[in-house]
């Protein structure tokens, strides 16, 4: 995998399917708790060297527990490359206490109802288990407050808690950043205003979608923002990391000083309850969900937002949409703007591109010299990235990308994990890591609080 923290295969002297008494203690073994979004299950999509086979799972009864199940069931029934996972499964209401006091693991997955999850994390640090926890680990400003003292707890504890941010393993988004920091093409990277941010990060999801192949059943609450969370707190926590990762890379950013969350909005995507129906499954509206509804049977979702936020003076602008379902062909898109003072760095992922993302260089002038420092560049990061190349449009240039490098968004959660297990290995999440995840909810949950003002 590319741009991924690859681990040996000799990771912690083990092998991943048949530990043995003695070496078992060395291992990783994961606790699933209360999955209640498929992404709990794409953690193990893949087998690991160095994690344990079985898996400790408690969780409720019902409808999300046997999704998560089906789905790790299909991983190790399919015919190429099947997985060996075995799930040892306690579910009843005390779930939560039932893992705290059994402790059958020592790495807490988190994917499911974001109400839930700050104080899920917060426990399961106390108790002094690691965390891989789903993005949002925060919908509120008291959930923020709860994550960083939580922050602070894990690193008195020498515990790990790190979040799941797959959007850093997609190849258009890492060849942006490799060529942000490319003064010959880029230059410096503008600061821009409100009006016109330096950076732009657009995505735009759908709640009617396939996950491995079969549609997505999402739960009722997910419609609910006090449980799901505004996406203005969703979604947009990749773009925020997206953000820091590409003009900072490992640069730390305290909130405190170094970030302005200067305006943010929230608006609605309408769904027919026939729309809702298809999606959840359910034949009527829950009575959380009425206060949304318009018109006896539309249900307003609190689906889309924008921050606009400065960091270290840097303008930067993110969009979370969301739309019942993709156009014909399509699929979920991203579209990211980086201003530099020599050329713009631009991702579509439109219907010109065949709704795949494409990476654009728009050049402030496009002369000869330009046209050479390019190539140049681009020659210089085929030792890192092979195959990739440019070609020449009207008036700007496209990056193109051989297939090997396209990995899609559900294999990019093996590069987290792996690179979990680094960190795992190493002792401890790097600073910049752990204060610009602080940061991070600071934008997310800070925009949040703004637009609910306006």
């Amino acid at each position: 995998m590319k741009y991924s923290y690859i681990l040996a295969l000799g990771l912690f002297s083990v092998a991943c399917n048949q530990p043995t008494a003695k070496d078992k203690t060395d291992m990783v073994q994961l606790i699933t708790l209360d999955p209640g979004h498929f992404h709990a299950a794409l953690v193990q999509k893949s087998m690991y060297p160095g994690i344990d086979s079985v898996v400790n799972v408690y969780a409720p009864d019902g409808a999300e527990l046997n999704a998560h199940l089906a789905l790790i069931d299909s991983y190790n029934a399919r015919p190429e490359n099947p997985t060996r996972w075995k799930e040892v499964v306690y579910k009843g209401p005390d779930f939560l206490e039932k893992m705290l006091a059994e402790k059958k693991g020592n790495v807490v997955i988190l994917a499911g109802n974001n109400k839930l999850k700050t104080a899920y994390i917060n426990k399961s640090i106390a108790a002094g288990l690691n965390v891989l926890g789903d993005k949002p680990m925060a919908i509120s400003e008291a959930d923020f407050q709860l994550l960083e003292k939580t922050f602070a707890e894990a690193d008195e504890k020498k515990v790990l808690l790190y979040d799941i941010m797959t959007e850093r393993s997609e190849i258009t988004n890492i060849l942006q950043k490799e060529l942000a920091h490319q003064p010959a093409v880029f230059g410096e990277l503008e600061k821009g205003s409100v009006e016109k941010p330096a950076i732009e990060i657009e995505s735009i999801h759908h709640f009617y979608k396939y996950v491995s192949g079969k549609i997505l059943r999402r739960p009722s609450w997910f419609f609910d923002p006090a449980q799901q969370g505004d996406a203005i707190v969703d979604v947009n926590t990749h773009l925020v990391d997206i953000v820091q990762w590409m003009a900072f890379d490992t640069t730390i950013i305290d909130y405190k000083k170094d970030i302005e969350v200067q305006q943010a909005e929230k608006w609605p995507t309408p769904l027919k309850q026939s729309e809702f129906t298809a999606i959840t499954g359910a034949e009527t509206i829950p009575d959380n969900l009425k206060p949304f509804v318009v018109m006896d049977s539309i249900i307003n979702v609190p689906a889309n937002g924008t921050i606009h936020y400065a960091i270290n003076g840097v303008n930067a602008k993110v969009t979370a949409l969301w739309n019942y379902q993709a156009p014909e062909g399509g699929g979920d898109s991203h579209y990211a703007l980086v201003r530099g003072t020599k050329a713009n760095l631009v991702i579509r992922q439109g219907k010109e591109e065949n709704w795949k993302p494409e990476l654009y260089i728009e050049p402030l002038e496009n002369d000869e010299k330009f046209a050479q420092d390019l190539q140049a560049t681009i020659q210089s990061l085929q030792q890192k990235y092979p195959g990739i190349g440019v070609e020449k449009k009207e008036t700007n240039w496209k990056i193109t990308i051989p297939d090997n490098l396209k990995t899609g968004h559900e294999a990019h959660f093996a590069d987290v994990m792996q690179r979990y297990l680094q960190f795992l290995k190493d002792g401890k999440v790097p600073e910049w890591e752990v204060r610009n995840m602080i940061a991070k909810y600071y934008v997310t949950t800070k925009g949040l609080a703004i637009a609910r003002q306006q």
